[in-house]
């Protein structure tokens, strides 16, 4: 079986245009012509790349796939034409990832390690909340959904959420030559906390501790994106709840300090991967490495 362009040109342009309509204005072809095409490469291809919602059309999975293709296809067709105009091109796969806002930036550099020198791979990052990317996933503009949260499984859902990583959880500050060895958790009665929000499966155990201890924490701020509560603990006197991972490099430099590490309280990374037919390969591959090197 040969692969009809023309067929799949159509295709294209409907995908693009949101409907027959405008597709059929943009090609200068009746919308019947232009349906009975988009029905001949369903079949070509074997699976429907449409379905009609609110009397609206909207791609598939097998739709999704296609248009990525699509997509590939075209513009590898200019960039033949750079080409021969002496501006060579390579061709390359995309991988849509989508991370929480409240994740490490640094997890997600060191997640992404073994495609930032590859050439063939052009990286989408999108950062936004767990319940907005989740939609997302839903509606194929990800490929996959970094947090710090598992989500359950049901009979409606159908993605899975992958351990990738467990990072200790300390509480840094910047160095104070002047300052005595560390109480816990006594000091913690005195000291200005800088915490993750109330969301935060993390905040939820430390705040457990300080219960059963009988302390009510003097709290500064409590910070969603844990970039900015590195911003904050690097400008203040306070002290600050952190995966390691977050102020790793600030560590090594000195500038903030370790100044207690709890044994028992870590912070989770997940991958959460939709259940698809046919599924980003460079997903899996990121998740194979991440899991290897735990």
């Amino acid at each position: 079986m040969f692969l009809n362009y023309h067929h799949l040109r159509y295709f294209w342009a409907i995908a693009q245009e949101g409907g027959l309509t405008k597709a059929a204005t943009r090609l200068n072809v009746s919308q019947s012509a232009l349906s009975i095409q988009l029905r001949q490469l369903e079949l070509e291809l074997g699976h429907p790349l449409f379905v009609r919602k609110n009397r609206q059309l909207v791609l598939t999975e097998a739709g999704h796939v296609a248009l990525q293709y699509a997509n590939s296809i075209f513009r590898t067709g200019e960039e033949l034409i750079d080409t021969l105009q002496h501006r060579s091109h390579k061709a390359r796969q995309i991988l849509r990832i989508g991370a929480v806002a409240t994740l490490s930036r640094n997890f997600q550099w060191e997640f992404l390690k073994t495609l930032r020198q590859r050439r063939d791979v052009e990286l989408v990052l999108r950062s936004g909340s767990l319940r907005d990317l989740m939609m997302q996933l839903h509606n194929h503009a990800v490929d996959v959904v970094l947090s710090n949260q598992a989500l359950p499984r049901d009979a409606e859902t159908s993605h899975q959420s992958h351990l990738l990583d467990e990072q200790a959880v300390s509480l840094v500050s910047r160095p104070d030559p002047k300052a005595l060895p560390f109480q816990f958790p006594e000091d913690l009665r005195t000291l200005r906390l800088l915490l993750p929000s109330l969301e935060s499966d993390v905040r939820a155990s430390f705040d457990l501790i300080l219960d059963q201890a009988g302390i009510r924490p003097i709290i500064a701020a409590e910070v969603d994106d844990m970039a900015m509560l590195r911003v904050l603990v690097m400008h203040t006197k306070s002290v600050a709840l952190v995966p390691k991972v977050v102020v790793r490099d600030e560590l090594r430099a000195g500038t903030l300090v370790e100044r207690y590490r709890f044994p028992a309280l870590k912070e989770s990374f997940y991958a959460i991967t939709p259940s698809r037919t046919f599924p980003n390969p460079l997903v899996r591959e990121l998740i194979a490495h991440a899991t290897r090197s735990r």
